[in-house]
């Protein structure tokens, strides 16, 4: 059943979708080689708690961490420790949710660590163009397979990469995961159709070579069966009248990354988007 929010539900939302993107920028500023998952996923956590809300995936089905860290064939769900130590070369997804106020806020951000290769730098910048593509047909009137068209002809017809089948977005409110699932893939003019105060999280995953995926020993971590890289990128949004109302920001982050000598800037294809 699909939940539309009102006004004042949305910006509560809002609220949730900050923190979690002050999370993100932290981790902008953070990452470096060396430095570790868990070390990141304790700053997370106390950056949420210091704000008196709770970490949304702690503890979700037993999830066991803050932060989904998934690094370079890990698509997401990677749990971050003391072993997973980056390094030079690494893009790692951050993906993180929060708990406040009675309502979730999530985003995800893929970061470039160091010396990442140009082929890998645009798969980065594909996925995050597509993200900015499905939100701008999130309109009222339009359905959710327009969103899921969008992504995917731009990730699989105009550039060579392929989308994740098994994993989508989402709703979100009182719940992390509500209803309706948003595909990352689609036809137009099919699924629900979007009304003003639905609030959805957008997040193409997309791999650099075949779309198929597998789960990794530990239970959690989806990584791709070729073993090549994967990247991730999401948002929360409203559907308004007019415009879509992007929740999240990720604006502190990006301005995090350039201030960030140790990572790699990555910007939509602003050619792609007009």
């Amino acid at each position: 059943m699909i939940y539309y929010k009102t006004a004042e539900e949305i910006e509560l939302i809002r609220k949730s979708c900050l923190l979690v993107c002050e999370v993100l920028t932290y981790v902008g500023s953070a990452l470096k080689p060396g430095i570790t998952g868990a070390e990141i996923d304790a700053r997370a956590e106390e950056i949420i708690r210091d704000h008196k809300a709770e970490p949304g995936f702690k503890g979700y089905r037993g999830f066991p961490a803050t932060l989904c860290v998934s690094v370079n064939n890990s698509v997401v769900h990677g749990i971050p420790s003391e072993k997973q130590v980056f390094q030079d070369g690494d893009i790692v997804s951050v993906d993180c949710g929060v708990f406040m106020n009675g309502f979730f806020g999530d985003a995800a951000y893929t970061f470039a660590i160091g010396d990442v290769s140009e082929a890998v730098m645009k798969l980065l910048r594909v996925t995050n163009t597509s993200l900015y593509k499905g939100i701008d047909v999130a309109q009222v009137g339009n359905r959710l397979g327009d969103i899921g068209f969008t992504i995917q002809h731009f990730v699989e017809k105009v550039h060579p990469y392929s989308v994740v089948r098994e994993l989508v977005g989402h709703g979100l409110g009182r719940e992390l995961h509500e209803d309706p699932q948003v595909p990352n893939f689609g036809k137009r003019g099919r699924g629900s159709k979007l009304k003003e105060g639905l609030v959805i999280a957008i997040e193409p995953m997309v791999n650099l070579g075949r779309k198929e995926v597998t789960q990794a020993n530990d239970g959690w971590t989806i990584i791709t069966k070729d073993k090549k890289p994967s990247a991730h990128f999401e948002h929360t949004i409203a559907i308004q009248k007019g415009k879509p109302d992007i929740l999240s920001d990720h604006t502190g982050v990006e301005a995090a990354v350039r201030a960030n000598d140790n990572l790699k800037e990555v910007l939509p294809l602003v050619e792609s988007l007009v």
